[in-house]
């Protein structure tokens, strides 16, 4: 019962992250980190510590229109009482287009540890998944992407 509960509370802690991101929101999406967090974006960027990570989040959502992620959660591995491995995969869907680019697919990898009854966020890995060379399996992480996007809209 214990595992199922911590595996909910990760996968929540991951859907606030979202959220943040889709409102755009640094000040949000920083605060789910520990202090010393890490963040390593799509583009390959490290950024350590919560400051730091608002510092790098805000002008990107200033001067930048970012996407919306449609995310899919694929598994959460408990490997403590404490810790936990969240992996799933997100897409974004453009300002004003109604499918999701396949360009900005990724995988999602976030580590998340809990101290004094709260879960926080130690590392969220945003990787592109471009699978050079394998169409057929950026065009499958797609289709699942766009179901996602099509649940997502029905419980709207």
């Amino acid at each position: 019962m214990v595992k199922e509960e911590v595996k909910r509370e990760v996968e929540l802690l991951y859907i606030r992250l979202i959220n943040a991101w889709n409102k755009r929101e640094a000040n949000r999406m920083a605060t789910l980190f520990r202090k010393e967090g890490e963040l390593i974006g799509f583009d390959g960027s490290q950024i350590i510590g919560k400051e730091e990570i608002f510092s790098h989040l805000a002008p990107i959502f200033n001067d930048h229109p970012t996407p919306p992620f449609i995310v899919k959660v694929k598994s959460v591995h408990v490997l403590s009482p404490v810790i936990a491995m969240l992996r799933a995969i997100g897409g974004m869907l453009p300002s004003g287009q109604t499918e999701i680019n396949p360009d900005l697919n990724t995988h999602h990898t976030l580590v998340a540890l809990k101290e004094e009854d709260q879960w926080q966020i130690q590392l969220f890995q945003n990787t592109p998944a471009q699978f050079h060379g394998r169409p057929e399996l950026v065009e499958q992480m797609t289709a699942e992407l766009s179901e996602q996007l099509k649940k997502n809209k029905k419980s709207l």
